[in-house]
């Protein structure tokens, strides 16, 4: 199992130099690359220049680190067509960089609009039925999570569509800080992880309030605040104890799962390599010298 942090509360204070160091500094590993403006931007196409390829090899030389995956948000489920081109255009590209730079995993959202699930939900299976030859031909593993405000929220469902496919190059990401979202506010962790079974693959860590729970948040003017009356969304990526996840019954399952050696165990392993769990702590930059190291403690102690 690869422990990673994801660098996106980094990158947006520092150079790719200095975040590299800094991770390798709090004793981690792994970095996790997030949509990064001069990388793999949100929803437009990835540029990453030859200078900022060698700044980035440069600083993971130095350190030892390595990037255990890339993350990308592309609308390749559309709601229209002309986007669902451009996303696979995009796709086309980030996996012709995660082969130069030896990332052998990319971790993805469904990318869709709530108010027209049929249409991105056809969108998302003409895009796979597209990108997954190329996909198995380079030997990657590309990694799918719901996310809230997607035209598809749940865990059990999102699961079925990975697991439709039958490919060993498709993963299944459970994000604890959307899990609220995946089972309409329940917050069972046992039950949705046990769900995605073998095709869990990946897991992010980070803590967030169950939005379906009365002025957990509080927005004006008041309607705002009743989920299905208003078209937004809302959730945190805390530390770990900082919300309403239940992390003991995240680890607990992991554990009788075996998720840290299932991947070096499995008779017809996916591809990819080890499975991943991610610190995935957004919210307080201020925060992180301490919170990081200590995240990263807690996951050796749990699972390792």
């Amino acid at each position: 199992m690869k422990i990673a942090f994801d660098v996106d509360v980094l990158a947006k204070q520092m150079s790719i130099k200095d975040y590299v160091h800094k991770v390798a500094d709090w004793g981690y590993k792994y970095i996790e690359q997030s949509p990064h403006p001069r990388i793999n931007p949100f929803y437009k196409h990835p540029l990453f220049s030859k200078e900022c390829q060698a700044e980035y090899k440069q600083a993971l030389k130095e350190t030892g680190v390595e990037i255990s995956s890339f993350i990308c948000v592309y609308r390749w489920s559309g709601p229209t067509e002309e986007q669902r081109q451009f996303a696979v255009a995009n796709w086309k590209r980030l996996i012709e960089i995660a082969v130069d730079m030896g990332v052998p995993v990319i971790n993805t959202e469904l990318s869709g609009d709530p108010n027209q699930q049929e249409i991105c939900n056809g969108m998302w299976f003409r895009s796979m039925e597209e990108l997954l030859p190329i996909i198995e031909r380079e030997g990657l593993r590309v990694e799918i999570q719901s996310h809230p405000y997607d035209f598809c929220e749940l865990n059990d469902e999102t699961c079925d569509m990975v697991k439709s496919f039958r490919s060993k190059n498709l993963g299944y990401v459970y994000s604890s800080p959307h899990g609220f979202f995946y089972d309409q506010g329940k917050g069972d962790v046992r039950h949705m992880l046990q769900y995605a079974g073998d095709e869990l693959t990946h897991v992010l860590l980070a803590d967030t309030y169950n939005q379906t729970m009365d002025c957990r948040y509080i927005a004006n003017p008041p309607w705002l605040n009743a989920r299905g009356k208003s078209d937004v969304t809302i959730h945190q990526h805390l530390a770990m104890g900082e919300g309403d996840v239940d992390f003991p019954g995240i680890f607990e399952t992991l554990r009788d799962m075996d998720f840290a050696n299932k991947q070096l165990k499995a008779d017809a392993p996916k591809a990819g390599g080890d499975n991943i769990i991610c610190v995935s702590y957004f919210g307080f930059p201020e925060k992180m010298d301490e919170q990081a190291p200590a995240a990263l403690e807690r996951i050796k102690r749990e699972l390792l």
